[in-house]
């Protein structure tokens, strides 16, 4: 997997916490004991059963920890966010964990062992990627709930994953009040720029002579379109069920977009002999994300804790790329 303004996140924090209500670790103290349950949730390898309100909760996917925070639950077990990203200090959540340290059940592979080890009454993987051998594993452990089958494995809407995990915790309210927040933050920034409406973006990646692109199916580049961006069709075309497409020489030119969002240091994009001679890098087009900064960590969660954050971080970014003047450049990602 791929991957400000401390005041701004900690409100957003706050506004949320205050609607989830506190908890303890792993807890759900804040809602009545078995209200709304048995709770039935249907995903791409069937059905599964939540017989009473989870009290540990493992999060499985990349980024459910944080949609399992903003409900005001802290989960037991994590799986590690990749990408060379320091996940456990990302600003955005430190408030909702007060603290704590969920124990990491897995990187690049979920550590089945591991998982165990917390004891867990549900387990959350709406954006794991999860096999269907993975989830006969994990359901031998614990009710576990795997992404949908409406989209592709990582395109889980934020939306969608933090309803579906709302009911799984029995705090489908709570759920719907974090989505309308962070949908209201979304709506005043178009109206802020309404420049952004209609313009033409891709999602990219490069250095050391790999580059590709990221589909409009990809959690990430939904935050673009909720912006109103306009993503290249043309590489969803391409990339045909998966999330990305790495490029041939033939598909540089994709990049010449209104605006290109580039994972790769500006250094390593540039210096390749291609790529440096595009128009958009030439015309301060593009914004450039180190892996290790806080809009690229942002970006890669795409939660509704890590989305206030990237908002007040990406915005002003995006609107001097894109604005057409070369003379105005985008700020450095922090």
């Amino acid at each position: 997997m791929h991957a400000m303004i401390r005041a701004a996140a900690a409100a957003a924090v706050t506004v949320m916490l205050a609607a989830c209500g506190d908890s303890g670790a792993g807890g759900s103290e804040d809602a009545p004991a078995g209200a709304g349950f048995p709770v039935t949730i249907e995903h791409k390898f069937g059905t599964t059963e939540i017989p009473s309100q989870p009290k540990r909760v493992v999060t499985v996917g990349y980024t459910e920890q944080d949609v399992v925070l903003a409900l005001g639950v802290t989960p037991v077990g994590e799986r590690e966010f990749l990408g060379g990203y320091a996940y456990r200090e990302r600003p955005w959540a430190q408030a909702a964990l007060g603290g704590s340290e969920p124990a990491a059940v897995g990187g690049e592979e979920i550590s089945y062992e591991r998982v165990a080890a917390q004891r867990p009454d549900l387990i959350v993987g709406v954006n794991s990627g999860m096999t269907e051998d993975d989830y006969r594993r994990l359901s031998g452990i614990a009710p576990t709930v795997a992404q949908t089958d409406e989209y592709i494995d990582f395109g889980v809407p934020w939306q969608e994953q933090t309803m579906t995990i709302g009911r799984a915790l029995g705090r489908e309210d709570e759920a719907r009040r974090v989505v309308e927040d962070v949908e209201a933050r979304f709506a005043a920034a178009r109206d802020e720029h309404p420049e952004f409406a209609g313009t033409s973006m891709v999602l990219a990646y490069g250095g050391a002579g790999n580059f590709g692109a990221h589909t409009s199916q990809d959690y990430r580049a939904q935050f673009f379109e909720d912006l109103g961006f306009e993503p290249e069709q043309r590489v969803d075309e391409l990339a045909g069920d998966s999330f990305f497409i790495d490029f041939d020489d033939e598909h540089f030119r994709l990049l010449e977009q209104d605006l290109v969002v580039m994972y790769g240091k500006r250094d390593d994009v540039t210096a390749d002999p291609v790529v440096g001679r595009l128009d958009a890098v030439d015309e301060e087009r593009v914004v450039y994300l180190d892996l290790e900064d806080q809009f690229a960590g942002a970006l890669g969660f795409s939660s509704p804790l890590s989305l206030p954050y990237l908002l007040e971080e990406a915005v002003p970014k995006l609107a001097a790329a894109a604005d057409g003047d070369p003379g105005t450049t985008a700020p450095e990602p922090r």
